[in-house]
């Protein structure tokens, strides 16, 4: 046991940074062949809306099912604690910003790795293990060409709009509850939103979902092309993409909200 544990502990540090160092130049070479490709005119675009209709489909439903209560939660959470500092004016510029800022890009990422990243895992997954992958080769097409790029673009794009759905349905909800449940005032918490918020919470908001959706797609389409050990080492694949897509989705989270209000000067009253 304690053998096995020191050759774990000798081997995984230099897995993680070889699987880190591959996923990063997949994403580079994702993002200069999307770009090269659009000016180009040899952008799949068939592919991109086939994914992007695919990935819309597998996500709303379970994003706006999530939506609603994390903004009701906020509420409560919000309301309550502005009660006991006597602010309850202050509940709607609270749980706005925190869906604004936080809630909607986490929800659509969470949502994107789980719902959209397990799906991209098991069919590039399976396409590899069914020799696809390497016909393609084979035949001198692109592998990232073909099936990367079409799908990083499309969970960009399809991360972009959860998160401004996201952003409307949890602020909505957050609203009707704060005025209807809790006997708010519907003045109050739109105006001390609008004085806290700026367009620049949610231009950070879109931002994140962009890259957020290109994290999702690169880490998945990476544990898919690399899969190995047939249906069993498809499982593997899937778990650990969705795995390693939240915890760095998480960790980028922190650091961008942190250079963010270091950067952005805040807004008062």
């Amino acid at each position: 046991m304690a053998r096995t544990l020191r050759g774990y502990a000798r081997a995984h540090p230099v897995a993680a940074i070889e699987t880190t160092g591959n996923q990063v130049i997949l994403g580079v070479r994702c993002l200069q062949f999307l770009v090269l490709d659009i000016v180009t005119g040899r952008f799949a675009w068939k592919e991109f809306v086939r994914q992007g209709a695919f990935m819309a489909g597998s996500a709303v439903v379970p994003t706006l099912l999530v939506a609603v209560p994390i903004g009701v939660t906020l509420s409560v959470q919000f309301a309550l604690m502005a009660g006991q500092v006597g602010a309850t004016s202050l509940a709607g510029a609270a749980s706005g910003l925190a869906i604004v800022r936080q809630g909607a890009s986490l929800v659509a990422a969470v949502m994107m790795a789980s719902a959209v990243g397990s799906a991209i895992t098991a069919d590039l997954g399976s396409r590899t293990m069914r020799e696809e992958v390497d016909a393609l080769k084979v035949m001198g097409v692109s592998v990232i060409r073909r099936l990367v790029v079409p799908r990083a673009a499309a969970a960009m794009l399809v991360a972009v709009g959860l998160t401004g759905t996201t952003c409307f349905v949890g602020f909505f909800a957050s609203y009707l509850f704060n005025v209807y449940f809790q006997h708010g005032a519907p003045g109050s918490f739109v105006s001390t939103f609008s004085a806290f918020a700026t367009v620049g919470d949610l231009v950070l908001a879109l931002f994140k979902a962009v890259l957020f959706g290109l994290i999702v797609a690169v880490v998945a389409c990476d544990k898919g092309l690399r899969t190995k050990g047939g249906p069993a080492g498809v499982a593997n694949s899937v778990n650990a993409a969705v795995v390693e897509s939240i915890l760095v989705l998480m960790l980028l989270n922190v650091v961008i909200s942190q250079v963010y209000v270091l950067m952005v000067p805040q807004h008062g009253l």
